[in-house]
């Protein structure tokens, strides 16, 4: 798949929500409220994206992150966000993240397919080019940005301001 593709599908083109328009005019307290049957609030989810996305960019930059002992460690320890000054922050982060996901997608064809290194023995049964890691991250945000829009529609905050589904 092309480039294009990738960029469209990091800001919520055709069939998948906007990440970043999913969480823009969420008060700090609707992010941090939690619904019966989810496990997690918008602003955990948040904050779990931008772990991993972090994480990537990190192995991405040839970093070699320590890798979490067990998917708990990806979430905040505690409710988050606590104010509204760390949930402005939390979205910040996201929406920097985002946009260098966004500029790593416009990268070459020969960089796309330069091999990323390892930081753990997962990555190994995968497959590890930029190309790869991006796709991943897409699919990652898919599916928690799917997360949001449903715990949004839970607490009667559907659809946000910057558009969204509401068939």
């Amino acid at each position: 798949m092309s480039s294009r593709a990738l960029i469209e599908l990091l800001h919520g083109k055709g069939a998948h929500a906007d990440p970043a328009a999913c969480v823009e005019d969420l008060s700090a307290e609707l992010a941090a409220r939690h619904v019966a049957g989810f496990p997690h609030s918008i602003g955990q989810l948040v904050f779990h994206m931008n772990y991993w996305m972090t994480y990537e960019l990190r192995r991405i930059c040839g970093e070699k992150p320590a890798y979490p002992e067990h998917n708990s460690e990806s979430f905040p320890p505690a409710p988050a966000p606590a104010d509204a000054e760390e949930w402005d922050r939390l979205r910040n982060i996201f929406a920097d993240l985002l946009a260098n996901f966004a500029a790593l997608a416009n990268s070459a064809p020969k960089e796309m397919q330069r091999e990323i290194e390892t930081a753990h023995e997962g990555d190994t049964k995968v497959a590890g080019t930029l190309e790869a890691v991006l796709w991943q991250m897409v699919a990652h945000n898919s599916y928690h940005t799917g997360q949001i829009a449903v715990i949004r529609r839970a607490l009667g905050a559907w659809p946000p301001r910057g558009g969204g589904d509401a068939w």
